[in-house]
């Protein structure tokens, strides 16, 4: 049986986005291509895709030469076409019926694994955070956000744009914009732009300790962005703490620079 097409596969099951779940589904083939083709070198990886609603981006997978696409997916209403589309792909689609936000996502499959995924809008951050924590075991994440919050992963000091997320993202990776997409290409059309970001995982990791230092550092920090750091780093030793590591108790947090925040953490971790 000849697959359906990917329109004709969403009017057959009736499937349209939910606002609830964050979708925006991409239709265009050329663009999904693209961000398929920006996660690099597929052959004999194993890529893991959040919210592939109707599989138009699962359908880009699955013609590189991937080993196999590990796709979860929480809307019951997309199950019925997807497990279509599974039937399809000769034992190269696994599809997890399952909410990405409640899974340890790396122990879906054998490494080497990538993440390539259209994001839904409502989860893409902490989803983000939580694969940072444990980024070691990616080699690579190529990931479709709101075209803001791709600018503050990617942002550096002293823009207006960077901030916890910006820090804890390029201390781990190095992070960068490579696509824009439209809010046309979507179905429906966001009110905002979106983009691909591309994030690399660094050969060296922090701890599981340090960063979790690295997060309360930054919460802080960024918690009260327009006062002095010895005032909303007052919670662990203000003043004291900056002096130990050398930085001016007057400066604020947007001008420093991901290292400095790192020897923050560091004098904090009950590790170091």
């Amino acid at each position: 049986m000849t697959l359906p097409s990917l329109r004709d596969a969403i009017r057959i099951h009736g499937l349209d986005a939910k606002k609830s779940f964050g979708q925006h589904f991409l239709l265009d083939p050329g663009i999904v291509a693209r961000i398929a083709a920006l996660a690099g070198d597929m052959n004999g990886r194993h890529v893991v895709e959040i919210g592939p609603g109707p599989g138009g981006l699962t359908r880009a997978l699955l013609d590189t030469k991937a080993e196999a696409i590990h796709a979860v997916e929480i809307d019951q209403r997309a199950w019925p076409l997807l497990d279509e589309l599974v039937a399809h792909a000769a034992g190269r689609l696994v599809l997890v019926k399952a909410d990405a936000t409640a899974l340890d996502t790396a122990t879906l499959c054998p490494a080497p694994r990538k993440i390539v995924a259209n994001l839904p809008y409502n989860v893409g951050t902490p989803l983000l955070v939580g694969w940072l924590r444990q980024a070691a075991l990616w080699e690579r994440m190529t990931l479709m956000f709101q075209l803001e919050v791709a600018e503050r992963i990617c942002a550096a000091p002293d823009t207006s744009s960077y901030g916890r997320l910006g820090v804890l993202a390029q201390w781990c990776a190095t992070c960068n914009v490579v696509m824009k997409v439209p809010a046309g290409a979507f179905s429906p059309p966001p009110k905002v732009e979106s983009a691909v970001v591309d994030l690399v995982p660094k050969p060296e990791q922090p701890s599981p300790a340090l960063f979790k230092a690295m997060e309360h550092v930054t919460h802080l920090a960024f918690g009260q962005r327009r006062k002095m750091l010895r005032a909303s780093l007052k919670p662990i030793g203000g003043e004291t703490l900056l002096e130990k590591a050398g930085i001016l108790p007057t400066r604020r947090a947007e001008t420093l620079s991901i290292e400095e925040f790192a020897s923050l953490a560091k004098l904090v971790c009950p590790e170091i």
